[in-house]
């Protein structure tokens, strides 16, 4: 998404006249509000109402008394404050003194944001043009003024070309996200008014994450007809940094240990691991099997940095590690090498409630670390209803889960 416009269809809404509504919505005053920005009272109530009209929503109810938020109003008057309070923030963190951020915050503009956040995604300004339909005279001229307005460094040359700074790019990542907020609350404005749709933007751990993810979604597509899903698998580590870039509302999986601080972990169930080989393999004709036992075979593990690479690592942490010699964390390959071998590997106990008709869990265990299976979202977002009724499913299905995922424990 690219300043206040996204491509999940939010219109695109000036940032000046997002200020004027913050600014009457708080002062209850379309004359306090001019003065407070400097602007004569009919281009405020113009802006409101270009505002309006832009949205085709009502926000105010103007009396003799002042300007006072509806309903609608007082929805849309919080994500507008959190834009701007995140905006400041950002600013803040950018090196810019806390007294002068509220004034700095009013001054940027859409087009800024937007040249801005192109030139990180897009790593030159030239190619940000390009992805935007620009010149690069205009997108240079945006850039630039933001730089200037700012007074800190945002863009340096390198080899390709002028690219943002490293503080010029993590400025863009916040800025990207607290231009969400707008479409956030267009979205809240649909559900205000009956009308639950939009889109939810999921992060799936490879492996955990998708398992939970698809028990889910036949439901949720079904009871809101009107929205929509967009899944993005990966890695812990790929899918926690579209979380944070704000590409995802929310990542299911496997928690991490630490929690990240800037992220905030909800656990949803214990996911033990298990030792897993093909249906026949000689260690189910074991009565006991030990870690000598398990070191004769090959293994197939996740990739480095993995959460079950780490376990992994942790089994055999005193001893000579087994042969490892396929790194993968697809569940397709996984499933054809064990199938077509004696390798083992490990998955959690949810994931092989699905794989009982190919493998199964070798009697060996407990083993430690014993992850938990729930959802990692940013520490300061606020989900939209429909966010919300999505989560609330995912809690309803994992509790529902966790009777087979025990039996399974018991009869291994």
């Amino acid at each position: 998404m690219y300043g206040l416009h996204s491509e999940r269809g939010a219109v695109s809404v000036s940032l000046r006249h997002l200020r004027l509504f913050e600014s009457v919505a708080r002062l209850s005053s379309v004359r306090r509000a001019s003065e407070e920005c400097h602007l004569s009272q009919p281009a405020v109530t113009q802006a409101i109402a270009k505002l309006e009209e832009q949205i085709g929503i009502s926000l105010l109810e103007r009396g003799a008394s002042g300007s006072y938020l509806n309903e609608l109003g007082v929805i849309f008057q919080r994500r507008t404050e959190r834009l701007f309070t995140q905006i400041e923030q950002a600013l803040i963190e950018l090196g810019v003194p806390a007294g002068q951020a509220p004034m700095m915050a009013s001054r940027i503009s859409r087009s800024q944001i937007r040249s801005l956040i192109s030139i990180v995604e897009n790593g030159s300004f030239a190619q940000a043009a390009r992805a935007l339909g620009v010149s690069q005279a205009t997108l240079s001229r945006a850039a630039r003024d933001l730089e200037r307005d700012l007074r800190r460094p945002l863009y340096h040359r390198t080899a390709s070309g002028v690219t943002a700074t490293p503080g010029g790019a993590e400025f863009a990542r916040k800025l990207k996200l607290a231009t969400r907020e707008i479409e956030w609350g267009m979205e809240e404005l649909d559900s205000a008014r009956g009308s639950l749709k939009g889109q939810i933007a999921i992060g799936a751990m490879q492996l955990a994450g998708s398992f939970l993810l698809a028990s889910v979604l036949n439901e949720f597509i079904s009871t809101y007809p009107h929205a929509s899903v967009r899944i993005s698998n990966g890695s812990s580590a790929a899918m926690l940094r579209s979380l944070r870039d704000g590409d995802v509302d929310v990542v299911i999986g496997l928690l991490r240990d630490p929690v990240p601080e800037d992220l905030v972990q909800e656990r949803l169930a214990e996911a033990p691991y298990v030792i897993v080989a093909r249906q026949g393999h000689p260690l189910f004709a074991k009565r006991k099997v030990t870690l000598d036992d398990l070191s004769a075979y090959d293994w197939v593990v996740g990739t480095p940095g993995a959460c079950r690479r780490v376990c992994f690592d942790a089994l055999f942490a005193d001893r000579r590690k087994p042969q490892a010699r396929v790194e993968t964390s697809s569940l397709p390959t996984i499933r054809l090498v064990l199938a077509r071998s004696d390798c083992l590997t490990l998955l959690t106990s949810y994931e092989l409630t699905y794989e009982d008709d190919v493998l199964a869990a070798v009697p060996y265990g407990p083993i430690e670390p014993i992850p938990w299976i729930g959802v990692t979202m940013r520490n300061n977002w606020l989900p939209t209803q429909l966010q919300a009724n999505f989560l609330r499913l995912i809690r309803k299905r994992m509790t529902a889960s966790l009777m087979p995922i025990k039996e399974l424990l018991r009869a291994s």
